[in-house]
């Protein structure tokens, strides 16, 4: 990371160590991503949310989402690799709704896994989570893109799972577009329930960053601010979790 960002980004990394998460606004996130690499594609980005195809998991449920998936490896030298496709897996700890199964979707596409938007990102979070966890010398990576649809008849359901932990070390939770909605908080808490923060990604790199193992999030459910008109929430997620 760049010298130029180091009073951007100590603020965030003194909040991480002390609460165990932060909300960070465009204003704030678009420079440090600019700090390591460039946001050239990020119309091809973010256009590619269109491309999802849905989560059949979910749907079988009675929910709907729409979603795709990749997974890197990364060490604290800097480097971010993609590797082959595999399936996306949680425990029943973590998941109750859908743990303890291997969930096959379909993969970002290479020129997005590939493109400078989504390796700038990456690479932002590589050197951030490694900072916060200099012990850690390789991780394990994985990339959600996720389109909530919400209706008048049916409320998008971000966190289906309710509150949760994601079984990781550390999270990225990015906006990238939301349209015609309502609502969408996202809610921190301890693991015994306690609310500790919450705040609405409104703006396209409005972000949270989360240290898994301390604190507990969720998302409120979004629905229509206009019944006649198609509505969505449109975010990226990155977890790291270090390699044993």
């Amino acid at each position: 990371m760049q010298k130029h960002a180091e009073p951007l980004v100590s603020p965030l990394l003194h909040a991480m160590q002390r609460e165990g998460f932060c909300f960070v606004t465009a204003q704030t996130m678009q420079p440090l991503f600019e700090s390591v690499g460039a946001l050239s594609d990020w119309q091809a980005f973010a256009d590619s949310w269109n491309q999802l195809g849905p989560d059949s998991y979910l749907a079988a449920k009675g929910r709907f989402r729409r979603r795709r998936h990749a997974t890197f490896s990364a060490n604290a030298q800097g480097t971010v690799q993609l590797e082959p496709h595999q399936p996306h897996y949680q425990s029943l700890q973590y998941n109750t709704l859908q743990g303890d199964i291997q969930r096959w979707f379909e993969p970002v596409e290479p020129a997005i896994a590939n493109g400078a938007s989504l390796q700038t990102i990456l690479a932002f979070c590589n050197g951030f989570f490694s900072s916060l966890a200099p012990q850690t010398l390789n991780w394990h990576v994985e990339v959600h893109q996720f389109r909530i649809e919400a209706s008048v008849e049916n409320a998008g359901e971000p966190t289906p799972e309710g509150s949760h932990r994601d079984g990781v070390d550390f999270v990225l939770v990015l906006l990238i577009d939301r349209h015609n909605i309502a609502s969408g908080t996202t809610t921190i808490h301890t693991p015994d329930g306690k609310p500790l923060g919450d705040f609405t990604l409104t703006h396209p790199l409005d972000a949270a960053l989360i240290h898994d193992p301390r604190v507990f999030h969720g998302v409120t459910a979004v629905t229509p601010l206009d019944p006649s008109e198609p509505a969505h929430r449109d975010v990226l997620v990155v977890t790291f979790k270090a390699k044993s």
